[in-house]
């Protein structure tokens, strides 16, 4: 069998890889043009030649508390059991990959410990040096780890990507890190606009996650508009109690329902069939408020209307493609105001504009980052 004549590329994230869609997008990319190897949780990716696989009971948080707070983050780090078992896994393995592809900071030191002679390229999905700020010993005692790890390798990797603008420019402030921007876009989806008519009540819709708190906002709003309104949920059962409890909750309504969640290359056929796509997520940490989720883009492949909360972020796409409105600040009542000031021709007008800007807002666009970054490394090795 003649060798493969491509080149090599390692891609490691500590989290399940067939359900993270920013790691798959990068497999993708990569699989036909590289021969990619990939270290992760789970069963392997397609189209990749090699998966190593962590073992499924290895927590991949997990840090050795007396460490963290001496400051003994060195060896916190080595003697996480993950990164035991990835360093298992990749024992033997150094430069034997042209270039690295780090999802996340945590990954990042074992990619420099692999010494590729491309080089490594860091994609880091947070600023995580602030991830859970709102919980105070999680700032007292990770917060200077994860300063510690990003001062110590993140500024050591050859290039570097994460997914907002502000994120990458509190990157640059803090550790002199030039970070090109990937958003979380999903892939294009050909669709039209759903019609939109003046009689039918609106109908509202929000995707992603069942988790505490983070759904209080829209569910206010419902109470407190005074059009005609229904909102759709397509939820995931991150909190199985909180889940159950809004089940309950609404389970005779005929204007707030609850769905399973739908499967990623379904959800734009299933957010079409509504009009307007809601988001407000409160500022509580750092991320919160520069953050810029997938469910965004999801809305506009869906060809809907958005109503979103004035992070800044989440505000700039809205506007810069006037597909919908911000509202004036994170309360119930703000939003509220906002749904009820639509109109049908509004909202026809913002689902045009949607229309407009899904190939732009798409992850065939937003991934050639990764790939001149990649090929930039790859290149040092013709020469």
């Amino acid at each position: 069998m003649r060798p493969d004549p491509r080149r090599t590329l390692l891609i490691m994230s500590f989290s399940p890889l067939r359900s993270d869609a920013r790691v798959l997008r990068q497999v993708r990319l990569f699989s036909e043009r590289y021969a990619v190897t990939t270290l992760g949780y789970g069963e392997s990716p397609d189209g990749v030649v090699e998966h190593l696989r962590l073992p499924d009971d290895v927590v991949n948080w997990h840090k050795d508390r007396r460490m963290l707070v001496a400051r003994r983050f060195e060896a916190a780090y080595r003697s996480a059991p993950v990164v035991v078992a990835a360093r298992a896994l990749l024992e033997g393995r150094s430069r034997s990959f042209d270039v690295v592809l780090a999802d996340d900071i945590d990954t990042v030191p074992l990619a420099l410990d692999l010494a590729p002679p491309g080089g490594v390229h860091a994609d880091l999905h947070e600023y995580h040096p602030r991830q859970n700020e709102e919980n105070t010993r999680w700032r007292l005692f990770v917060a200077p780890y994860y300063r510690w790890l990003v001062r110590t390798y993140g500024t050591r990797a050859d290039s570097v990507t994460t997914v907002g603008e502000g994120i990458a420019r509190e990157y640059r402030r803090r550790f002199g890190i030039r970070a090109g921007v990937v958003v979380n876009a999903p892939n294009y989806v050909e669709l039209s606009p759903s019609p939109v008519y003046e009689l039918r009540p609106l109908r509202l819709v929000h995707s992603g996650n069942a988790q505490r708190h983070r759904l209080d906002v829209i569910l206010e709003a419902m109470d407190l508009v005074t059009r005609p309104m229904t909102l759709d949920l397509y939820l995931m059962a991150n909190d199985t109690a909180y889940l159950e409890e809004l089940q309950v909750r609404y389970a005779a309504s005929d204007r707030v329902r609850i769905h399973p969640p739908v499967a990623p290359h379904e959800l734009p056929a299933t957010l079409n069939a509504h009009d307007v796509g809601v988001y407000v997520l409160p500022p509580v940490s750092f991320n919160h408020l520069w953050a810029l989720p997938n469910k965004i883009f999801d809305f506009v492949q869906g060809r809907l209307a958005l109503v979103v909360g004035p992070s800044p972020e989440m505000a700039a796409v809205v506007r810069r493609h006037r597909i919908g409105v911000v509202t004036d600040d994170f309360t119930a009542q703000s939003l509220a105001s906002a749904l009820d000031g639509l109109t049908a021709q509004d909202v026809r007008g913002y689902k045009e504009a949607s229309a407009d800007a899904a190939r732009e807002l798409s992850a065939e666009q937003q991934v050639l980052a990764w790939e001149r970054a990649v090929d930039t490394l790859a290149a040092r090795l013709n020469g």
